[in-house]
């Protein structure tokens, strides 16, 4: 029953938060949510200093909850299905080479050049955390959300291909993450000395790969089911077992759900709408995954201004932060331009498409969804959870609230 109540009371303030912003802030429903429970954070944490005993049975049943199992296993694969399915396929097959060569390189050489500029700044300010779990961070920093700069980038009128390719690559850089998380994690975990490199070679072809023909059987699942029926009532609870059954299907068998119900979603969401749904079917579809899309967005936002009540913070941790930020935006548009650079002859994206999609490479709820997911004795965990917070605000509020105007600027010609 503890369980029912802490759910109802975050769905209440998700709604609440929700309303506030449609009827007066009238921001983009991600950066909207995110302001909103920022101040809620500020309010309940003023009140925590001055009452903590108010607050403190709140903060216990928050962190009472899996973080891992909720947002890896369930979340993320919700989000995941739901973005992929409202994605223009046709448009991502002929942005396939740019979008390959940024999500997967791109992460790649992020996670390092993070990692590797996280660790010289703990080093300078003589906080011991070893390199390892400085790589960590930058796994989890990695990662872009394509929600809250979806909108912004319609109405700045991007180039179409533009636009693709930071909706593209956002998918599959998710994926691609958290799959480069679960095998730093097992390094952390195991030692150097038990992990080879074939065994880290192993562990992410298994969980990539696995993942993608994973996702391919789930959409080929969908399609055959929805192809032999005319019920949008029964095809609607069909493709949400497909996402329930399939992520656990995946924990199973040790391949990457994220990467999974990407490609599923892409199938369900081209494929299967075009050969085996009517259009009253693909209708309710639609407006039912939107919905989905929303509400747990929404929903993981408020978790995380809730969560980070119960993390122990340093002023320390303040000045991390204020150095990252910069670093983090040049750490981006290097690992976008080495593969620019080597590859330009194969893609269509131009020079000048790196610095948008370095400003709108927005941090959003998966970076902190992984940091709060690891082990609470981990090494630098009230860091690692502060920092990625502040990060993701400056991205969402900052970056996500000027995009528009670099937008404009950069391509007012095709206004």
């Amino acid at each position: 029953m503890e369980i029912y109540k802490l759910i109802t009371f975050l769905i209440i303030l998700t709604a609440s938060f929700a309303y506030i912003n449609t009827k007066f802030i009238k921001l983009p429903s991600a950066i909207g949510l995110m302001l909103i429970s920022i101040t809620f954070s500020i309010v309940l944490g003023t009140v925590n200093f001055f009452y903590p005993s108010e607050i403190q049975r709140l903060i216990t049943g928050i962190n009472q909850l899996d973080f891992s199992s909720i947002v890896l296993d369930v979340l993320l694969s919700f989000l995941l299905f739901a973005g992929a399915i409202h994605t223009d396929f046709p448009a991502l097959k002929k942005q396939k080479n740019s979008i390959i060569l940024f999500s997967f390189t791109g992460v790649l050489l992020s996670t390092f050049f993070i990692g590797s500029l996280f660790y010289a700044i703990v080093w300078t300010m003589q906080l011991q955390i070893p390199f390892i779990y400085c790589l960590l961070f930058g796994s989890f920093i990695s990662p872009t959300d394509p929600i809250a700069v979806l909108g912004i980038l319609t109405k700045a009128n991007v180039p179409k291909k533009l636009e693709t390719n930071i909706v593209g690559e956002s998918l599959f850089n998710d994926g691609i993450a958290v799959v480069i998380f679960v095998v730093l994690g097992s390094l952390i975990n195991h030692g150097f000395t038990e992990v080879s490199v074939l065994d880290i070679v192993i562990v992410f072809a298994q969980e990539a790969l696995g993942g993608i023909v994973l996702g391919l059987v789930l959409g080929y699942c969908i399609y055959f089911l929805l192809k032999s029926i005319d019920d949008y009532e029964t095809e609607v609870i069909i493709t949400l077992a497909a996402v329930m059954g399939g992520s656990l299907l995946a924990s199973q068998l040790h391949v990457s759900a994220p990467l999974a119900m990407v490609v599923a979603g892409l199938m369900t969401g081209t494929k299967v709408k075009n050969d085996a749904m009517s259009a009253s079917t693909e209708l309710y579809v639609d407006k039912f995954w939107h919905l989905i899309d929303l509400l747990l967005n929404a929903l993981l936002f408020v978790l995380m201004g809730l969560k980070i009540l119960s993390i122990r913070f340093e002023w320390t941790y303040l000045w991390v932060i204020i150095a990252l930020i910069p670093l983090i935006l040049i750490a981006r548009y290097v690992s976008l331009f080495l593969p620019f650079f080597f590859a330009k002859k194969f893609i269509s994206i131009q020079k000048k498409d790196l610095l948008l999609m370095t400003w709108g490479g927005l941090r959003g709820g998966l970076s902190v969804a992984m940091a709060l997911t690891i082990k609470e004795d981990t090494i630098g965990k009230d860091l690692f959870v502060t920092a990625t917070y502040g990060i993701v605000l400056f991205s969402i509020l900052v970056q996500g609230l000027t995009l528009q105007k670099l937008a404009f600027k950069l391509y007012k010609k095709n206004k």
